[in-house]
């Protein structure tokens, strides 16, 4: 069971306790672990620290943990381009990120379309799941959201998964042994404390790279350009968009048989599907005096809007591209904008 044939509600809600239930499954095998410490030496060069039991353990409860205990939600695929263009646009430097900012302290998003972000080596892979969880740090008092991108293995577009697929040819246990979600990605934004810029942006000889194309019509993400890690950005957007009267939250029922399941594995299953709110078009108001209307429509490009709450803490929100003007007027597609003024 999968979102590849899930189109309802209802279907969305099955699908993720039953892939959560399948990951849960995997994250409590010995080769979850394997993968895991194999990623963590991989991304951080082997370190000392990285290969020490305790800090595995912790960063196996910060990965695996949110498939099993972590709020659900479903990202509409008609939200999408919304969230992918709102985290490709984001840019967290300096900023102070409250511990409220996510919908719940620990949380898994599937994304039924995936984005795709593609790395600084060239190689394009799926965020089909992000996953959430607070971490704390004992030493410090400080607290850090840690984020993980995991890629659909059975993406039948994903060139990683494509290359994976290769390798059960060579090794068929490996079909076996992994879950349906692979680790990709991961990162941290700090709770409290200033965003420091990334640090990880090097400068790369364009000439000994082979640039991995990305899906045709899909969204993709080039982790050589933007401010916020590309798993980081969409979990944030996310995070933001979910909560603004542009987004509608729905709890779909689910079966008896896949509550059953639940249940069983004790995986929390109140699944959310986050959907674009359809809105009425803008109509004219008669209130005051009008100083100035346009005479044509043209394309408002999606942004970051900040803003500050009654308290003086500041927030934004995303304002998704649309087109501004009168219902009729003629739609401009340049770059100049037409005003009469008064």
């Amino acid at each position: 069971m999968s979102f590849y044939q899930e189109t309802t509600l209802a279907g969305y809600a099955r699908a993720a306790v039953h892939l959560k239930s399948r990951m849960v499954d995997y994250s409590r095998t010995r080769f979850a672990q394997q993968y895991l410490k194999a990623y963590l030496d991989a991304a951080f060069e082997e370190t000392v620290a990285t290969t020490t039991p305790k800090v595995l353990a912790a960063v196996d409860k910060l990965a695996h943990q949110p498939w099993q205990l972590g709020d659900p939600y479903v990202l509409a695929p008609e939200m999408t381009a919304i969230v992918a263009a709102a985290a490709e646009a984001l840019d967290l430097t300096g900023d102070l990120i409250p511990d409220d900012i996510a919908p719940s302290d620990s949380g898994v998003l599937f994304l039924p379309e995936p984005i795709y972000h593609r790395g600084t080596h060239g190689q394009v892979a799926s965020i089909g799941a992000v996953t959430w969880a607070k971490m704390h740090n004992i030493g410090t008092g400080s607290t850090d959201w840690w984020i993980t991108g995991w890629a659909d293995r059975n993406d039948p577009l994903d060139p990683s998964a494509a290359r994976l697929r290769a390798q059960y040819e060579q090794d068929a246990q490996l079909a076996a042994d992994f879950g349906p979600y692979v680790l990709a990605s991961s990162a941290r934004i700090p709770v409290g404390r200033s965003v420091e810029a990334r640090c990880d942006l090097t400068a790369v000889d364009d000439d000994d790279i082979e640039w991995e194309p990305a899906p045709d019509g899909r969204f993709c993400i080039d982790e050589s350009t933007v401010r916020v890690n590309a798993v980081a950005a969409i979990a944030y957007a996310f995070w933001a968009i979910q909560a603004q009267p542009l987004a509608t939250v729905s709890a779909p029922p689910l079966d008896r048989a896949a509550r059953r399941r639940a249940q069983r594995d004790k995986v929390v299953h109140l699944t959310r599907v986050v959907m674009l709110r359809r809105r009425k078009p803008v109509t004219d108001r008669n209130t005051g005096e009008a100083k100035w209307h346009y005479r044509v429509r043209f394309f408002v490009k999606g942004h970051w809007r900040h803003l500050s709450d009654a308290d003086g803490r500041r927030y934004r929100i995303w304002v998704h591209k649309h087109i501004k003007g009168p219902d009729g007027a003629p739609l401009l597609l340049g770059d100049a904008v037409s005003i009469l003024a008064r």
